[in-house]
This record gives structure tokens, C-alpha cells and sequence, in this order.
């Protein structure tokens, strides 16, 4: 049989040797992968190794676990190499490590399976069908493909101990998480606050990243460009271009970019109501609007900085009464770019991450006018 492991230590005078035999262009790997293989589950190799370490001497691995409901894919072999590496390591250093391997049970991939099984489509469905038979249902096929995933984590060579896996599903492990948010809790260490993450209204239930650009793709949207009219010159306007008109009335400020020129320029068409006549843009941006601006009269001109802390006309008077808290005026934002739209930004932050973070150094208080079906109440 041959020699599967070579370990060798060289003083600092040796030259490194080539303890490998050299391999023909028609050398079958596959083949010498599973033979490999065939051995180290003969002898038992893996069970040996984790029996003949003291396990006064341990060192802990979290393996994050995956879903048992999806096959799979390049991405768990990446990260699955990793995590195989790490306890190698270890385990040549004397260490016992345990090596467990866990199913995340929760979340949306094992239930939309179970949507799709019962024929069921969104959350309203869920709760008519009965919240207690679909958490049967999502138990019942929790662990579909655990199969495919020991054929698959057994081939990359990787060693994991599958017969005593844990599941997220399990009392005892959900108990031992409400420990650790507890223990948190005791130190001080939780503090409650909002975040902007991508959110599902059909499944009322946010997703992570991963799950959000699974199906991303780049579509033509409209983009209109709206005027708000300045407190400081009712004649003038600020010019604000955005690709979500959806999130207009959550309007609640508007971000320019400090070191950007913007200018002033006449209205070609003035609105027959409100008495605006003049509009802000970013001069790199003129050219875009001159069927709506007279760009070869340049009225003024300032720097963002300058344009700082101008308050403006809500669009609409749902959240008119914040104004007294700040809302409603021009604020910094150096994630303004002067090669799309006006040069400034229309910012809601219940719906965006730039917009949140800008307001809330500004201390804008949020407002989200949806509710969890992404209905305006």
C-alpha cells in the first residue's frame, strides 16, 4: 500500500527534497483519490485519529453549518477545504478536535422546499395552512439531501464526523444559543438598532445578502428627476434624479457632494404652479437636462459645501411635522458620484444603506411608512 502522508523535518542546512515520485501524463488521480479514500475508511483512519488523542488537550472548531435542503455546490467545497485544513492542523499538533458536523434547519430554504411541496405561495398562505403542520412539514424534509452531502464531503477528502452531527432544530442546540444571547445580554454587550438589509414582501421575512443577489440582474427602470423646491428662494429648486420613485414619499433629505460645482440655471418650461424658475444640478451634469434647463445661462454657482444645510418643501405632508427634527434639508454625502443623474441624491433611509447611515449622522429620525407586505399604511 502506498504511503498516503509524508512528514519530514529539515534542518536549517538541508535542501528541500522531492519526497513525491514523479507522475506520467496518464497517471489516473481519480483513481489514486479513491483508493485513498477506500483506505482511510477500511482502517478507519479518521476514527482512530480522533480516539488516540487526549481529550484533556482540545481545541474547538465551529463549523458553520449548511443547509441540508439544497445540494452542494462550488462554494461549500471552498469553504469546506478551509474548514478541513484548520482541524488538520491542529489534530498533527496533538490536539484533540472534535470535527462535527451541523445542519442549519432554519430559515427560508427549507421552507420555501416546503412551499413548493404544499403548493403554497407567501406567508399569508403559511398561516391559513396552519403555522404547527408547516413546521411538521419543514421537519419532515429537513435533512432531504444529507445523502448527497456525505457522498460529497467524503470525496473532497475532507474529515467531518457525520454520525454525531448536530441540527439547529435540536432543543438542546437552540437552548445553548438562548444561553450565549443571555450571557451577552448579562455583560452589556446587546444594544437594540436598525439596520437597512434586503427584505422579501412576499415571504414578510428579511434575506440575507447571499440569498438576495442569487438572482440578481440589471433591469431597465424608469428614473425620473424631481424638483424640491428651496425655503431660502421660493423660485429655485434642487434637481434630485432617483431609481426607486417608489420611495419618494419616505423622502426625507436630500445629499450633495461637498467638493462638487453645482449651478444654477433658468427652467425652460417653468411649471404653471408653485413659481419655481430656477433649478440646481452639478455642472458635469447639465447637459443631460437641456431640454428642461436654459444651460447657456449660468445664474450662480456653489460648492456643495455651500448648498449644505438648506431645508426644502416636502414632496408630500405625510412626515412634514419632522421638519422641527432636522428632516427635509441638504446634508453631505461623499457617496455622491458625478456621472449619474442630477449630482443629488433623493434619500429615504428606511430603504437605502447610503441613505440610512447619512441620516443618522445627521440624527434624522427614520420613518417607514410600509408595513410587513410593503403596502404604504
Amino acid at each position: 500500500m502506498p504511503c498516503f502522508e509524508v512528514f519530514a523535518i529539515l534542518s536549517p542546512m538541508q535542501a528541500p527534497q522531492n519526497f513525491f515520485p514523479d507522475f506520467g501524463s496518464d497517471y489516473r488521480f481519480p483513481a489514486f483519490e479513491e483508493a485513498v479514500l477506500k483506505y482511510w475508511r477500511d482502517q478507519k483512519v479518521f476514527e482512530r485519529v480522533l480516539s488516540t488523542k487526549d481529550k484533556r488537550k482540545l481545541f474547538g472548531f465551529y463549523d458553520g453549518p449548511p443547509f441540508a435542503t439544497g445540494l452542494p455546490h462550488y462554494g461549500h467545497l471552498l469553504a469546506g477545504t478551509i474548514k478541513d485544513f484548520v482541524p488538520r492542523y491542529w489534530t498533527m499538533r496533538g490536539y484533540h478536535v472534535e470535527r462535527r458536523f451541523g445542519w442549519d434547519c432554519h430559515g427560508l430554504p427549507v421552507e420555501f422546499e416546503v412551499e413548493k411541496d404544499l403548493k403554497l405561495n407567501g406567508s399569508l398562505a403559511i398561516r391559513d395552512y396552519g403555522i404547527d403542520k408547516f413546521n411538521e412539514a419543514c421537519r419532515a424534509i429537513v435533512l432531504r439531501y444529507a445523502g448527497e452531502w456525505r457522498k460529497t464531503v467524503e470525496r473532497m477528502g475532507r474529515w467531518a464526523d457525520m454520525e454525531n452531527d448536530y441540527k439547529t432544530m435540536n432543543p438542546e442546540f437552540m437552548e445553548s444559543v438562548w444561553w450565549a444571547f443571555k450571557e451577552l445580554w448579562d455583560k452589556g454587550l446587546v444594544y437594540q438598532g436598525k439596520k437597512v438589509v434586503p427584505y422579501s414582501w412576499r415571504l414578510t421575512a428579511p434575506l440575507s445578502n447571499f440569498e438576495a443577489g442569487q438572482n440578481y440582474k440589471s433591469v431597465q427602470d424608469p428614473a425620473p428627476t424631481v424638483m424640491f423646491k428651496l425655503d431660502s428662494a421660493p423660485d429655485e429648486a434642487i434637481l434630485a434624479w432617483t431609481t426607486t420613485p417608489w420611495t419618494l414619499p419616505s423622502n426625507l433629505a436630500l445629499a450633495v457632494n461637498k467638493d462638487f460645482t453645482y449651478v444654477k440655471f433658468p427652467l425652460l418650461n417653468p411649471p404653471a404652479t408653485g413659481g419655481i424658475k430656477f433649478a440646481w444640478v452639478l455642472r458635469e451634469r447639465a447637459e443631460g437636462y437641456a431640454k428642461e434647463l436654459d444651460i447657456t445661462k449660468e445664474e450662480d454657482e456653489k460648492r456643495g459645501s455651500a448648498l449644505v444645510g438648506e431645508t426644502y418643501t416636502p414632496l408630500f405632508p405625510y412626515f412634514a411635522s419632522h421638519k422641527k427634527q432636522g428632516a427635509f434639508r441638504v446634508i453631505e454625502g461623499d457617496f455622491v458620484s458625478a456621472t449619474d443623474g442630477t449630482g443629488i441624491v433623493h434619500m429615504a433611509p428606511a430603504f437605502g444603506e447610503d441613505d440610512f447611515y447619512a441620516c443618522q449622522k445627521e440624527k434624522i429620525e427614520l420613518v417607514d411608512p410600509t408595513n410587513a407586505e410593503a403596502y404604504y399604511t
